[in-house]
């Protein structure tokens, strides 16, 4: 039975390895198109596996895009429900949620940039996923702002609302990182221009019930 448990760990191994190395491949390939566009042989081949053996991982390129937006998305829900709905001086929640932007950007420009560029791209499956975790993310900030003094007397859909505008802000900021690439100075007023704005989305919720 033993020998029977540690085969099968070794294929459900191989099996993740392979399927992780196609989720990689693709990322890749997509740097320089959409997934609308990627070819499922393109993907296989770059693995070393058969066309026939990719289907033992995903249904088709769809839904493998689906899987790249939970690999990109789906680790930061609480970590940007942390930073945005942190209690504290506006100021440090603003420097924090730029900085974290600016981070994800340098450290998984692909990711980032894949999400960019199917958030309106010609995959619908990916296009709902995305929305998805979008509206996730709101929703997770917009419980934690609901314990806040500035929205204190709030109806739910307006916090809500607040938490769209908050998250709206990071997919703006993170393509304007993306855009400003190496470019040291570019970045620097991308950081700025994103304080300045979300700074006016903090100024407004304060005189959101006058």
């Amino acid at each position: 039975m033993s020998h029977i448990t540690a085969t099968t760990g070794v294929r459900q191994a191989r099996k993740q390895k392979t399927r992780q190395a196609l989720l990689d491949a693709a990322l890749g390939l997509l740097e320089e198109q959409s997934l609308s566009s990627l070819g499922l042989r393109e993907v296989t081949r770059a693995v070393g596996i058969t066309p026939t053996a990719f289907y033992r991982h995903f249904r088709d390129t769809a839904d493998l895009g689906v899987a790249l937006v939970e690999e990109a998305l789906g680790s930061l829900h609480g970590t940007i429900r942390t930073t945005l709905a942190t209690t504290g001086d506006s100021e440090e929640r603003i420097a924090g949620t730029v900085e974290l932007i600016a981070a994800l950007v340098r450290d998984f420009p692909a990711h980032v940039r894949f999400v960019a560029r199917e958030q309106h791209g010609g995959v619908r499956a990916v296009r709902d996923a995305i929305a998805a975790q979008l509206e996730q993310f709101a929703r997770e900030v917009a419980e934690e702002l609901e314990g806040q003094p500035e929205t204190a007397g709030w109806r739910p859909d307006d916090v809500l609302m607040l938490a769209g505008l908050y998250v709206d802000h990071m997919v703006m900021t993170a393509s304007a990182f993306l855009a400003a690439g190496q470019d040291a100075e570019a970045r620097d007023e991308v950081a700025l221009r994103a304080r300045r704005r979300m700074r006016l989305i903090v100024i407004g919720s304060r005189h959101w019930l006058d």
